[in-house]
């Protein structure tokens, strides 16, 4: 058994780089079906399959380079027209390399088909619809014991995600997910925050913290004793640098994009191979925030079996839906206008000041890079426009809640934060394709046996250190989101169980930037460790 698993992954790895590379002339190209000439500063995006299978490359004014295409270098060089077929689905890179030159690199995305749904508009409207009916379901009392298993919040994610994965729509061509993560997250994040309860958050006691880290760990430690089981059945996956992708993988997973990004540029793993890791992380992280919106429906049975006191975290809900109460009144054009000015202004500001701040601590870290290697990699987080516009919008808020703004929850401050949270789970949601991973499990069998595993063993290693201290389930959550998911997931899941928690989501996740690069090199030199 354990020869011919290894002799089907030697197959599978040997039929992915199937890719033909020759030189043709236009003449030949008249004869050809389905066939795309493309200019080489206009590769990108994404192209079908049943639309074009044959690519002829112009490449204009770049010559005598050769060609690397999912970085495997070929003969031919760019001196004319050349045809290149037989590539798989999924993501490529077409690369220009000359020695003496910087390569010049292109990447873009091949699928089956384009989706039923292309337009952003239409898109949109449908997740809304979809919100709609959710939520007008969840009033039905013949839907009450469903609901009272499966969240809400649940199927607001998972109902794009069969959208995506049925081809309806696709994330692929779409923009929903980069507006709502980079205009209505932070707005999200403000509103959230802007009638936050310091006082009430310091009683909840350091379990929150405690948790945050033991996730930490749990991912720190899990990388290498995933990689080193599966490795029993597939000795491949120690050979051939894979543990430069997983260390993508734990960047992302404990912080975030920036994270991962700077594991990327500090391990160099292939263009090829971060492409894979990127569906894995995507899929494993999504499966696992799955798993954990359904526990929040059975959080007091959890609770109970951790045999843990959240009298703490139930004061602070009672505490705010007092507030909430005491402040409400009725909701006017004015007040409405004057809400959404403030928040989304300080969404511009926050936006205007990242882009200042991040630039200037990338060009600071560049400029050490020779003399301080080592502080230029694990502060590279800082340079991301992404992670100063959370902090930014994080701070703005708890300022605001010393401040008049504070009574805007009077008027349905955190609804309409939570509204905005909503929106952006329907956007992650059509990040996932479930045909996709089925269609090329083949591919990814030994890449989501680690990654299952890893993301297992994170699990049990906060469900242990839960039960040691007797922390609510709700810790648990959040901690693990607050680094597998960062930003864009932990106040989610805070907020399933109640939006007056979803700072607590928050803090921890801007936490979880500032340790994620840390952590991931640690992991990633365990997992190296044991690799050949």
């Amino acid at each position: 058994m354990k020869r011919f698993l290894n002799l089907l992954f030697i197959l599978i790895s040997t039929y992915s780089f199937g890719v033909k590379v020759n030189p043709v002339s236009p003449a030949q190209m008249e004869s050809m079906t389905l066939v795309k000439r493309i200019n080489f500063d206009q590769i990108g995006g994404v192209l079908y399959q049943d639309e074009v299978q044959n690519f002829v490359i112009d490449f204009d004014n770049y010559r005598n380079y050769s060609l690397s295409v999912n970085d495997s270098i070929y003969p031919t060089l760019s001196n004319g027209l050349v045809l290149i077929k037989d590539f798989q689905l999924g993501e490529h890179s077409i690369a220009l390399v000359k020695t003496g030159e910087k390569t010049i690199k292109k990447k873009f995305k091949y699928n089956r088909t384009a989706p039923l749904i292309t337009n952003d508009a239409v898109v949109f409207g449908l997740l809304f619809l979809v919100l709609v009916l959710i939520f007008r379901t969840a009033e039905m009392p013949i839907f009450k014991k469903f609901y009272g298993i499966v969240p809400a919040l649940l199927l607001c994610y998972f109902i794009p995600a069969i959208l995506n994965s049925l081809n309806i729509i696709s994330s692929d061509i779409s923009n929903l997910y980069f507006v709502a993560s980079r205009y209505l997250l932070p707005a999200s994040l403000i509103l959230l925050c802007l009638s936050i309860d310091i006082q009430g958050i310091k009683r909840l006691g350091g379990k929150a913290v405690i948790m945050f880290f033991a996730a930490t760990i749990g991912i720190i430690i899990g990388g290498p004793i995933a990689l080193y089981l599966v490795s029993l059945a597939a000795p491949e996956v120690l050979t051939g640098g894979l543990w430069r992708g997983l260390a993508t993988v734990a960047g992302s997973w404990i912080g975030g994009g920036a994270n991962q990004a700077a594991m990327l540029e500090v391990y160099q793993a292939s263009d090829k191979l971060f492409s894979k890791m990127i569906i894995v992380d995507v899929v494993v992280a999504n499966i696992f925030m799955s798993v954990l919106l359904f526990g929040t429906g059975q959080n007091k049975r959890l609770n109970k079996f951790f045999k843990a006191d959240d009298s703490a975290i139930e004061a602070l809900k009672t505490k705010m839906e007092a507030f909430q109460k005491s402040v409400e009144k009725v909701l006017t054009f004015k007040s409405l206008t004057y809400m959404l000015g403030i928040v989304f202004g300080l969404v511009g500001l926050a936006h205007l000041l990242s882009g200042y701040i991040a630039p200037g601590i990338e060009e600071w870290l560049e400029s050490i890079k020779s003399s301080s290697p080592n502080a230029a990699i694990l502060f590279t987080s800082f340079g991301s426009g992404f992670f100063w516009l959370v902090v930014l919008s994080t701070i703005f808020g708890v300022i605001l809640s010393f401040t008049k703004a504070r009574n805007f929850e009077g008027i349905g401050a955190s609804k309409v934060g939570s509204l905005f949270l909503y929106i952006l789970v329907a956007t992650i949601g059509t990040k996932m394709n479930i045909a996709e991973m089925i269609r090329e499990w083949n591919d990814f069998v030994y890449l989501f046996a680690i990654g299952l595993i890893w993301i297992l063993i994170h699990a049990l290693f906060l469900f242990v250190v839960a039960k040691i201290i007797k922390a609510p389930f709700f810790y648990v959550a959040v901690g693990s989101q607050a680094n597998v998911g960062g930003a864009a997931s932990a106040p989610v899941v805070a907020s399933a169980f109640s939006p007056a928690l979803a700072p607590v989501g928050v803090l921890l996740a801007v936490l979880g930037y500032a340790v994620g690069t840390f952590g991931a090199i640690l992991c990633t030199i365990l997992m190296q460790s044991i690799s050949v």
